[in-house]
């Protein structure tokens, strides 16, 4: 989230050109024996063998980070992907230790993590009093290349629109320290209480998106550009737009699905803007409470559409995002890849459902701590 070594993307020189793109996802550090959070993260990192860069800490020591290169396609992320969750899964082991691909704290207190070292992470903590606590949740975060900022701002207006189906779709956290929260994603709602958080106001310019940076400067909200937290932002160090809307994957192939999906939307996105469509002017208020529906309910209950104000099942809602990603798609080859990986989902459920299916089999939180272990491991069923 806050100390990335990602690569540099290259920027699109092409109307044709595929989109780079580069995956960030964050884990927790677990007690295999008692299944609760421990700021242990050095330990694992300093048994890593290889990714070098591509591995780091993160807000607290009970967390990792893993930092794909720039991809061209969805075999370089298929590759990362998998290589990064191995990677800290073996070293996790042999500190005896265990990561954990979930978006927030199963068993354990977020307020018992320590902050990582570092004057920023400490200013952080200290300016936002027990708003720290939010910034305890692991989350998959898509970086996308985009040829200049002008552009990157109305790509991220257009992309707006589909930021409840993209929560709905990555829901992975329906427990926070021993109880369900009656969300599938309560990481979203977690994360929301940030004051520069959420989803992003329609900005049309880069002059606007400039002048909403400086307010949130201005009032206190961000203590600098890096904590601008909209669920899609320009990056203040890389020529990409980041689109950080997603729990953490339960699995690499949710993963994949979640980057692939987006680079695709993305793509369409920037098609819409280089022929002068405007984007939707979805109303700020009914956007946040369509995310904050969508955090809720996840893949297994309603998806509102926030333009068209309609409520959408599971099954509809991805075919209309799928749908709206196909020109993207089409242009990296992704179409088969995308639809045969949300058919999987669908049919498996969400990586929020399946947790619970973990913890009703004996009501036992330990039990789900097992199964977001083991499964990020094993891979989608």
């Amino acid at each position: 989230m806050e100390n990335r070594p990602l690569t540099a993307s290259v920027p699109v020189s092409a109307a044709n050109r595929p989109l780079t793109f580069g995956v960030e996802e964050e884990f927790f550090v677990v007690d295999p024996r008692t299944r609760r959070i421990l700021s242990r993260a050095p330990d694992v990192l300093a048994r890593t063998r290889s990714l070098g860069p591509h591995l780091c800490g993160e807000f607290t020591g009970a967390q990792v980070e893993a930092n794909s290169p720039v991809c061209t396609t969805a075999e370089d992320a298929r590759s990362f992907l998998a290589s990064a969750r191995s990677e800290l899964h073996r070293a996790a082991e042999s500190a005896g230790l265990a990561v954990a691909a979930t978006g927030t704290v199963i068993l354990g207190d977020p307020a018992a993590a320590s902050v990582s070292k570092g004057r920023r992470y400490a200013d952080i903590a200290a300016h936002f009093g027990a708003l720290r606590d939010a910034h305890v949740v692991c989350g998959c975060h898509v970086h996308v290349g985009i040829p200049d900022p002008a552009t990157a701002v109305e790509v991220s207006d257009h992309l707006r629109r589909w930021l409840p189906f993209l929560v709905a779709l990555s829901a992975n956290s329906p427990f926070q320290s021993g109880r369900d929260t009656g969300h599938a994603s309560w990481r979203t709602v977690s994360w929301n209480r940030l004051p520069s958080s959420g989803p992003p106001p329609l900005l049309r310019t880069l002059t606007e998106h400039e002048r909403a940076v400086r307010g949130l400067a201005a009032s206190g909200a961000i203590l600098d550009r890096h904590m601008v937290y909209w669920d899609i932002r320009l990056s203040d160090h890389l020529p990409t737009l980041e689109i950080r809307v997603g729990d953490v994957a339960a699995t690499a192939e949710e993963a994949l699905l979640f980057a692939t999906l987006t680079r695709g939307l993305a793509a369409r996105a920037l098609t819409d803007v280089r022929h002068g469509v405007p984007a939707p002017a979805v109303n700020g208020p009914t956007l946040r409470a369509a995310v904050w529906r969508a955090a809720r309910e996840g893949l297994e209950g309603i998806v509102p559409d926030p333009l068209t104000g309609e409520a959408l099942t599971a099954g509809t809602a991805m075919e209309r995002v799928r749908r709206a990603a196909l020109p993207g798609l089409a242009l990296t080859g992704d179409t088969d890849l995308v639809s045969s990986l949300l058919d999987r989902v669908l049919t498996a459920g969400s990586g929020a459902a399946r947790q619970r299916s973990a913890h009703a089999r004996r009501e036992r939180m330990s039990d789900v701590v097992d199964h977001v272990v083991a499964q990020s491991r094993e891979g989608l069923p």
